[in-house]
C-alpha cells in the first residue's frame, strides 16, 4: 500500500532526552493506523513533528510523497487536518460561531463547514454555546474543525481522552467511516480495546523507539499464549518436570509453541496424568501490549 507517511531515522533531542529516537514510520493510505505506547513513549512529539509544530533533531519526514520541509509546510499542510492534546474551541461562543472562525482563517465555504457539522453529528447543536457541550460534543467539534479543508489526513492525539463509553463508541464509529470514505486516519490512544476494534494498523512506540510496526494478525503470531492444562491432578503434572503455576482447573504454562505444548501433553499422558482439556489463553491487544512493551522487545 502507498505511504501517506513515512519518516526516516526520525529523532528528536529535548535538553539531553531523546524522546523520539531513530522512528522509521510508515503510515498507508486509507487506514486508521493506531500509534500506541506508554505515556511519554514520544507519541505526541512525533505526531507535532509531523504537522510541522516541532522541528526534528535530525531525520526526514515525507507527507503524501514530499518531504517535510519549512518551504513545503504550506503546501503539504492545507491537506491535513489535526487535533493535538485538548480539543480547540472557545466556550463563550456556540459551535457555529467557533466553526465560522476557522472558515475565515481557512478561506472555507459554507458547505464546507455544514458538511464537517454533519459528519461528526453537531448540525441541530451548532447554536449551542460550547461551554455546554459534553466533553464528547467538544471532541467532535474538533474533529470537524480539522475536517472542514476537507482534508486526505486526519492527525488526532488522544481523541477519546476522558469520554464515557457512549462517546468513546461514537468517536470510534466515525474514524472508521472516514478510513472508508479514503481519509487516512493516524490515532493515539491509550484505550487499546479502542485501538483494537478501529485500526487497521498498528505502531507501538514505547522510550521513543518502534517496538512494531504492522497489522493485528502479524502482531499477535510474535506472541505466544499461555496454555492451560486442565486436569484434576496438577501436583502430577508439575512433579513430571512441567514449568508452571497451578490454576482452580489445572496448570498454566507460559511461553510454550505448538511444539513445546505437544511434548509437554505427551510426558503426562504417558506418565498416566489425566487431561480433560488442553487450551490456549485468549488474547486481547492489551495482553501483547504489556508483554511487548513491558520487556522492550523490537519485533
Amino acid at each position: 500500500m502507498s505511504a501517506v507517511i513515512t519518516t526516516t531515522k526520525l529523532t528528536k533531542v529535548f535538553k539531553g532526552h531523546t524522546a523520539v529516537d531513530s522512528l522509521d514510520l510508515h503510515v498507508p493510505q486509507g487506514v486508521v493506523y493506531g500509534f500506541l505506547g506508554p505515556n511519554g513513549s514520544g507519541k505526541s512529539t512525533t505526531m507535532k513533528m509531523i504537522l510541522g509544530l516541532t522541528q526534528p533533531t535530525t531525520g526526514e519526514i515525507t507527507v503524501f510523497g514530499e518531504p517535510l520541509t519549512r518551504a513545503s509546510r504550506s503546501t503539504l499542510l492545507p491537506s491535513i487536518g489535526s487535533m493535538i492534546e485538548a480539543p480547540p474551541g472557545y466556550g463563550h461562543l456556540t459551535g457555529a460561531e467557533n466553526m465560522r472562525i476557522v472558515q475565515h482563517m481557512l478561506d472555507l465555504s459554507d458547505a464546507q463547514i455544514n458538511q464537517a457539522l454533519s459528519t461528526v453529528r453537531l448540525t441541530e447543536h451548532r447554536d449551542k454555546l460550547v461551554r455546554n457541550y459534553s466533553l464528547g460534543m467538544k471532541q467532535r467539534l474538533g474533529i470537524a474543525m480539522a475536517l472542514a479543508r476537507d482534508p486526505a489526513l486526519l492527525v488526532l492525539d488522544e481523541p477519546t481522552n476522558g469520554l464515557d463509553p457512549a462517546g468513546i463508541e461514537e468517536i470510534r464509529e466515525l474514524l472508521v467511516q472516514l478510513a472508508r470514505r479514503g481519509i487516512t486516519v493516524m490515532v493515539s490512544s491509550h484505550l487499546l480495546d479502542e485501538i483494537d476494534k478501529m485500526a487497521n494498523v498498528l505502531g507501538i512506540l514505547s522510550s521513543g523507539k518502534m517496538l512494531f510496526q504492522g497489522t493485528r494478525d502479524a502482531l499477535f503470531q510474535h506472541s505466544v499464549p499461555d496454555l492451560i492444562i486442565t486436569t484434576p491432578d496438577a501436583n502430577a503434572a508439575l512433579r513430571q518436570g512441567v514449568t508452571g503455576v497451578p490454576v482452580p482447573e489445572g496448570i498454566r504454562i507460559s511461553g510454550v509453541d505448538k511444539d513445546k505444548a505437544a511434548d509437554i501433553i505427551h510426558s503426562l499422558a504417558i506418565a498416566g496424568v489425566p487431561i480433560y482439556e488442553v487450551r490456549r489463553v485468549q488474547q486481547r491487544l492489551e495482553d501483547v501490549f504489556m508483554d511487548l512493551t513491558g520487556r522492550g522487545g523490537l519485533l
